[in-house]
């Protein structure tokens, strides 16, 4: 029997990586992965191929729409579903080339096969033509989530899909239903707008994102309506049924109980996710669980069990992909004996829709829950030179401060390739740097980085110079 001091169950980012880190710190690392595919939910059909989509239909979309108004003249274009198709599953396997490469260029094992832990010790992995059981001295559970439903609605896969299923479509949906304004639902949902499909946007709260400050919400159901989505928020669906290459969907308004009905050709499931922990044969060794499934664990991240870590989807928290990856290298080195860190509060959300949505640290109305004496700034993208000239003029940039220290609590965005620009604000946070600190730094011009100088000058002094 092969025997390891590190054994991954699950390839995802979180698994993946924690790997490369176990290696890289001179441990003997296998991984198990019960696809043919390493990477997981995120690389397979998640976060990769979400992206992709959201990257091509963005491009046919400023082309069909704005590319007149900077003075070039397109006679015609059309989508080739299947190519654009085609060209998202070849970005994916680029990535999968490079991480089957990352795993042979660190010297880890890698075990194709359902792996079930037998006991803290020992793990049995049931591939397609056999079953091998191996040794290791610690466990990393690392198996993600998968996609979940309402009770009363079953996911058929052909019509009532998962964002699974909408990644893969070979068609344009003539009429999109969406049941959740989450993440999923507003991007997947994005794409196929733009692409041209008729999109109903169906939210049980009255805002979208609505884990996030309610601001960037309010501003993206704004900026959505205005590309042709449409919304029912404060709608509590009750039902969907599929027939004849269509689907019904019903819900109820929560204000006045009055149900509405809906047909089309699709119905997209995206109110969330469930974490993946059955048949991991948790049982045999007394990991608990609670209520929602997830792992229980402790500061290391360590499981009731000692030596069996769990890292991402299946455990507490956001169900981020680099979320996971994190959690991954901290697991790592706490297990030969180094004092990782991981700033939870500083981990952010990110939203990849146009515009785009970042938010980091707290919201608005988790501190003024607290009681916690705030100051606010912002500043909105229409004032800035960079934008005007993209024509990227939707959202801005809110900026939350300690009314009496100034260090910046919490940094909310919507406008033009946030999820590039963000980072600038966590930078800041990590250091625990004041809004007046960014205030004074220079930034280029013209840039969109400057709508954050701009948004904590208004916080600093109310002086924002640019408005």
């Amino acid at each position: 029997m092969e025997k390891y001091d590190v054994t991954i169950i699950g390839s995802g980012l979180g698994g993946y990586v924690s790997a490369i880190r176990c290696a890289q710190l001179g441990l003997k690392v296998a991984i198990v992965e019960r696809y043919s595919t390493l990477g997981g939910t995120c690389l397979n059909v998640g976060c990769i191929p979400s992206k992709a989509w959201l990257e091509a239909s963005e491009h046919y979309y400023k082309l069909k729409h704005q590319f007149e108004n900077f003075g070039i003249d397109v006679k015609e274009a059309n989508v080739d579903i299947l190519k654009m198709n085609q060209r998202v599953q070849d970005v994916v396997q680029e990535i999968i080339n490079g991480v089957d490469y990352l795993m042979k260029n660190n010297k880890v094992t890698l075990y194709e096969g359902h792996g079930t832990i037998k006991d803290k010790n020992t793990i049995e992995i049931k591939g397609e033509d056999k079953t091998e059981t191996i040794a290791t001295d610690k466990i990393i559970i690392a198996t993600g989530s998968k996609p979940a439903s309402l009770p009363n609605i079953k996911i058929d896969k052909k019509r009532i899909i998962s964002s699974t299923e909408a990644l893969a479509l070979q068609e344009i949906p003539k009429h999109l239903m969406v049941v959740g304004g989450g993440v999923i639902g507003v991007e997947i949902g994005s794409v196929f707008a733009r692409l041209g499909s008729k999109i109903s946007i169906v939210e049980y709260f009255d805002s979208l994102i609505a884990t996030m400050d309610g601001a960037l919400g309010h501003q993206l159901h704004r900026s959505l309506r205005k590309q042709g989505i449409n919304f029912y928020l404060e709608h509590k669906v009750t039902n969907a049924t599929a027939t004849d290459g269509k689907v019904e969907l019903k819900a109820e308004n929560l204000s006045d109980k009055e149900e509405m009905s809906l047909e089309g050709d699709y119905c997209l499931m995206a109110i969330g996710r469930k974490p993946y922990t059955a048949s991991l044969g948790l049982e045999n060794i007394g990991v608990e669980t609670n209520e929602k499934a997830q792992i229980t664990v402790d500061k290391n991240l360590e499981t009731n069990v000692k030596g069996v870590y769990a890292i991402g989807d299946v455990i507490r928290g956001a169900m981020l992909a680099h979320k996971a990856s994190e959690e991954g290298v901290f697991v790592a080195e706490t297990i030969v004996g180094q004092k990782p860190h991981i700033n939870y509060s500083l981990i952010p959300n990110i939203v990849y829709t146009q515009p785009e949505v970042a938010g980091v640290g707290s919201t608005e109305e988790e501190l003024k829950k607290a009681g916690r004496s705030i100051k606010t700034g912002s500043f909105p993208y229409k004032a800035n030179a960079r934008a005007k000239i993209s024509m990227d003029t939707d959202g801005f940039i809110k900026v939350i401060a300690d009314k009496q220290t100034d260090e910046i609590l919490g940094v909310h965005m919507i406008g033009p390739r946030i999820a590039d620009s963000y980072t600038e604000a966590v930078v800041a946070m990590e250091f625990r740097a004041a809004a007046e600190d960014i205030a004074r730094m220079s930034h280029g011009h013209p840039t969109f980085s400057e709508t954050f100088k701009e948004a904590c000058l208004a916080a600093t002094e109310d002086r924002a110079l640019h408005i």
